[in-house]
C-alpha cells in the first residue's frame, strides 16, 4: 500500500486527523471533477469487518491480520452511478464501547449510514437495532441506510445468521439487507453504489418536488443515456 493510500486516524486524545497522508489524498480529490459529495460512516460491533469492507472497497485489498479501529479512520473514493461522479467520504468508526463518544459525534451530517453485523456472530446482529436507535439519536438528518451481512464466505453450516433470520430482520426495520464478503469482494462495490443510487434518487426527487426540470437524454454512442431523473432505472 503505498503512503497516500494508507488510513488517517483520529487521535482519541486531540481529536485531530494524525495521518498527513490522508490530507494529501483530500488534496488529491479535491483537485478532480464531481458532481456530488456524500459523507457515508460504517457502524456496527467490533470485529464485525468495518475496516476490511473499506479496504476492499476503497483499494479492492483484503488482510487476514485483525486490528480493532482506533477512534475514526476515513477514506474517499469516487463512483460512477449513469451520468454522475459521486465523491464519497467514507467513515470507518470503532465498534468498541469505550469509543462511542467519539464515533457518534461523526453522524452529525452523514448523508448514509452502512450498518454491518457478522453472519457468524449473533451478538453483532442482536445489536443491529441498538445502533438504528443510535443513528436517530445522534444524526442531525434522516440519513440513508443499509445493513450489510458480512462474512457470507463463510459455508452455510459455520454461519449463526440465517436467510430467514435476515428476511425478518428487513422486515422489522424496513432496511435493505446485502450479503458482503470482504474477503471475496462479493458485492461489496454493489453496497456503496446502492447507498449512493439511493442518495441521488432522493436528491432527485427533492428538486422535482419544487418544479424544476432537469436535463433530457443525451445520446451516447448511438443510443440515448438514461435521463438524469430516471437514475433509479440505471443498473450498478
Amino acid at each position: 500500500m503505498s503512503t497516500l493510500d494508507k488510513y488517517s486516524t483520529i487521535n482519541n486524545n486531540s481529536g485531530t486527523i494524525n495521518s498527513y497522508s490522508s490530507i494529501v489524498n483530500e488534496k488529491i480529490y479535491s483537485s478532480k471533477h464531481y458532481d456530488d459529495l456524500f459523507k457515508f460512516v460504517i457502524i456496527g460491533d467490533s470485529g464485525v469487518g468495518k475496516s476490511c469492507i473499506l479496504l476492499r472497497f476503497a483499494d479492492d485489498t483484503f488482510t487476514d491480520n485483525y486490528y480493532s479501529t482506533i477512534g475514526v479512520d476515513f477514506r474517499f473514493k469516487c463512483v460512477d452511478i449513469g451520468e454522475r461522479k459521486c465523491k464519497l467520504q467514507i467513515w470507518d468508526t470503532a465498534g468498541q464501547e469505550r469509543f462511542k463518544t467519539v464515533t457518534s459525534a461523526y453522524y452529525r451530517g452523514a448523508d448514509g449510514i452502512i450498518i454491518v453485523f457478522d453472519q457468524t456472530d449473533k451478538e453483532s446482529f442482536n445489536n443491529i437495532q441498538n445502533w438504528i436507535d443510535d443513528i436517530s439519536k445522534y444524526s442531525t438528518e434522516d440519513p440513508a441506510k443499509i445493513i450489510i451481512a458480512n462474512k457470507d464466505d463463510i459455508s452455510n453450516e459455520k454461519k449463526i445468521i440465517k436467510s430467514e433470520d435476515i428476511s425478518e430482520l428487513e422486515k422489522k426495520t424496513g432496511l435493505e439487507v446485502i450479503k458482503t464478503s470482504a474477503k471475496t469482494g462479493e458485492n461489496i462495490d454493489y453496497a456503496f453504489k446502492k447507498l449512493t443510487q439511493k442518495l441521488l434518487i432522493d436528491r432527485t426527487n427533492r428538486i422535482l418536488s419544487k418544479g424544476y426540470s432537469l436535463e433530457p437524454p443525451v445520446p451516447v454512442e448511438g443510443r440515448f443515456a438514461p435521463k438524469k431523473n430516471c437514475i433509479s432505472c440505471i443498473d450498478i
